[in-house]
């Protein structure tokens, strides 16, 4: 076994590869970029190198500046993780070269297979089914869309050296192959600095169904069974799960076995995965190699999960030369595993990635990168910034349980028990997907999201009345551990001849509300359903305001406001955070954070935001300007879509922005002229430059 290795890479990746290394007496050096000098994973490695700027070509990307580091901290191997370098050819010669050893498949498999083109070719020589489609050389434009069209559509065009859902684009008429091309390769020369693809059927009702293989020097091969990857956006995973639901015993030998024979045909060292598209048919499930990862996955704690295996720890153990630790009948599938990946992303808005702060960052009991029934795997801590550069995700919660019924009730409470604040993030979103037929009922393929679109975007599971009370109590809690002792500066107003009145002014869901609470007092209760001697109680009275409207002269009528919710209102705040409210009967037990007067509340039913405003904060403040159009995210600007003078509708796209390697077309918000571009193509922008300036029309 080693005694020293680098690690290669950043976040959870590398906190979960030194987690293994010290528990087998490994030590661990890890690299670092400028955003990341206080990361996670450089403060549990047992040294830590500076490496380059924040961008991953400064950086993570910098193969000789890795070889040298190691090579001068005595580092006998390079634990590549996932993305960056993992499945760079040229790089696991180079640490060949250095006399290192690469943790993972050689150079030739890696070629091999990390070329979508070339692996299908490969595979179709040894016979393993293939999906039909266009996999050779010529990359000729108009050639590219004479295959798609002797095809049919829709088509998938895929980059060649891509991986992780980037650089893919499903074009469903012949008219939109060009456009969706040229966006393809950009992403691909971003993500992967290759911008070659390959076109092929795009199987209606697929599901994303992939094997867990591993080779050793010494010949011998095993496969850790399936796993279901089909609950995707973007083309990138969102839930996996083993066993796979609905394949049987015959199907899993199949696979597993043209997987074993797919690694094999590449002398294939190390940990893999073997991706095949499941075309679902009513009598049958055919599979089709899609495509080889020559590294380790990101799901993979769901294989240890059912298989008891550390897998990181195999691939120390087969780098150093060791054979594998057990044979294929020595392996076996205990009970239902499921991955949900926590990203900083917004749902609602086509989950667009997310920068900021980790504000509150709490999470439910767990292990960490050991198998338990709940475990966490991130690479950061409460206060931690997720910055542009890198990937959007931030942890990963794994579940198991004896079985998929169980796993899926276990998952949902420790999602509930999820506590994220600071930036939007896709916990309830990934708690919606559970719940719904498809998902629940094993209905699966990749349209899923897409299917349950209704029940997943856009959900308010909380009253607004819970939202409300929880605000005040929020507010008021605040505010009472920063009042003095005498009764006329507590917060309930103390009044010795007149009742106690308060407003409040809140925003929900894009809708002006006000809040009225009076009567105010101790309740000094001693029934048991309802506390003790600090429970509060007051008469609330919700107003929704209701938009202007005007006489019979044109002249504006004053704003009026409907009472959508009146009611008797008991509660008890532990601290600012902790609260139990009394509401029409029921007894709910939420908690709150406050950022920006944006308040964050959780119940055992889900998650919801209502904004609480300072009246004070805002005085003298002027509106934004009309017509004026910002970036929503950090990121680079692609392609502006017009130029000064166009005439543009609501909705027409307007620029491209690349952030964490996606591409995002920002629209119109109104119809108008384009007065003035305030960036050019390859510019840097910030989260909320203005982009350009839209005259609106009138």
């Amino acid at each position: 076994m080693f005694s020293k290795i680098l690690i290669a890479n950043r976040g959870e990746i590398a906190c979960r590869v030194a987690a293994t290394a010290k528990r087998l007496g490994v030590s661990t050096v890890a690299v670092y970029s400028d955003a990341d000098r206080e990361a996670k994973h450089v403060a549990v490695c047992d040294e830590a190198i500076y490496l380059g700027g924040s961008a991953p070509k400064d950086s993570y990307l910098k193969g000789d500046a890795i070889i040298a580091i190691a090579l001068e901290t005595g580092a006998q191997a390079i634990h590549p993780g996932y993305g960056f370098l993992s499945e760079n050819a040229d790089f696991a010669q180079a640490c060949q070269d250095a006399g290192l050893v690469f943790i993972g498949p050689s150079a030739d498999a890696i070629r091999a297979m990390g070329g979508k083109s070339e692996s299908k070719r490969l595979m179709e020589s040894a016979g393993v089914p293939l999906i039909p489609g266009y996999h050779g050389d010529n990359q000729d434009a108009q050639f590219l869309q004479q295959q798609a069209d002797s095809i049919d559509y829709p088509v998938l065009i895929k980059a060649s050296a891509g991986g992780g859902g980037k650089g893919m684009r499903i074009v469903e008429k012949s008219s939109d192959f060009i456009d969706l091309l040229d966006s393809c390769r950009r992403e691909a020369i971003t993500s992967f600095g290759n911008d070659q693809v390959l076109v092929e059927k795009y199987a209606l009702k697929p599901r994303h169904i992939e094997i867990q293989v591993f080779g050793d020097t010494h010949g011998n091969y095993v496969h850790l069974f399936e796993r279901d990857c089909s609950v995707q956006r973007r083309h990138q995973k969102v839930l996996e799960e083993a066993p796979a639901p609905g394949v049987d015993t015959a199907m899993r030998e199949a696979m597993g076995t043209a997987a074993i024979e797919a690694a094999r045909a590449v002398d294939y060292v190390g940990a893999g995965t073997v991706e095949f598209i499941v075309e679902q048919r009513e009598d049958a499930m055919n599979f089709y190699f899609m495509e080889m990862n020559t590294r380790l996955q990101v799901e993979h704690p769901v294989s240890e999960a059912i298989t008891g295996v550390d897998l990181v720890e195999w691939q120390l153990l087969v780098a150093a030369g060791q054979p594998l630790p057990m044979a294929q009948d020595d392996l076996a599938i205990n009970g239902h595993a499921i991955e949900a990946r926590i990203c900083a992303e917004n749902p609602d808005n086509n989950f667009l990635p997310a920068t900021g702060t980790l504000f509150t960052y709490q999470k439910p009991g767990h292990s960490t990168f050991n198998i338990t029934d709940v475990r966490i795997d991130d690479g950061v801590r409460e206060g931690d910034v997720i910055s542009p550069f890198y990937d959007s995700m931030i942890a990963k919660l794994i579940v198991h349980a004896p079985t998929r019924e169980q796993a899926l009730a276990r998952l949902d409470r420790a999602l509930a028990q999820t506590r994220i604040v600071g930036l939007p993030n896709n916990v309830a979103f990934l708690r919606y997907i559970l719940n719904t037929d498809s998902f629940s009922k094993a209905n699966l393929d990749t349209a899923l999201i897409e299917r349950e679109q209704d029940k997943l975007f856009d959900q308010h599971p909380l009253e607004l009345s819970t939202l409300v009370v929880t605000a005040i109590a929020q507010q008021l809690a605040s505010e009472a551990t920063t009042q003095g002792s005498d009764p006329f500066s507590k917060p309930t107003g103390f009044r010795a001849y007149s009742d106690y009145t308060r407003s409040f002014s809140l925003v929900y869901d894009e809708q002006a509300y006000s809040a009225r609470i009076s009567n105010w007092h101790n309740a000094s209760c001693t029934d048991s359903k309802k506390g003790g001697d600090n429970l509060s109680s007051f008469t609330l009275v919700i107003g929704k305001e209701i938009a202007n409207t005007q006489d019979d002269s044109n002249i504006n009528v004053a704003a009026q406001t409907k009472t959508v919710y009146e009611g008797q209102i008991s509660y008890d705040s532990s601290d600012a955070h902790n609260h139990t409210l009394w509401l029409d009967g029921a007894r709910i037990s939420a908690q709150s954070w406050v950022n920006n007067e944006t308040v964050y509340v959780f119940t055992d039913s889900g998650r919801d935001e209502i904004t609480l405003i300072d009246i004070m904060a805002h005085v003298g403040e002027d509106t934004a300007a009309v017509g004026s159009l910002k970036s929503p995210m950090p990121g680079q600007v692609v392609a502006f879509k017009v130029a000064v003078g166009d005439t543009v509708k609501k909705g027409e796209p307007l620029a491209v922005i690349e952030a964490m390697k996606i591409e995002h077309t920002i629209t119109a918000p109104t119809d108008g002229v384009v007065a003035e571009l305030l960036f050019a193509a390859g510019d840097l922008v910030a989260d909320g430059d203005e982009l350009l300036r839209i005259d609106a029309e009138g």
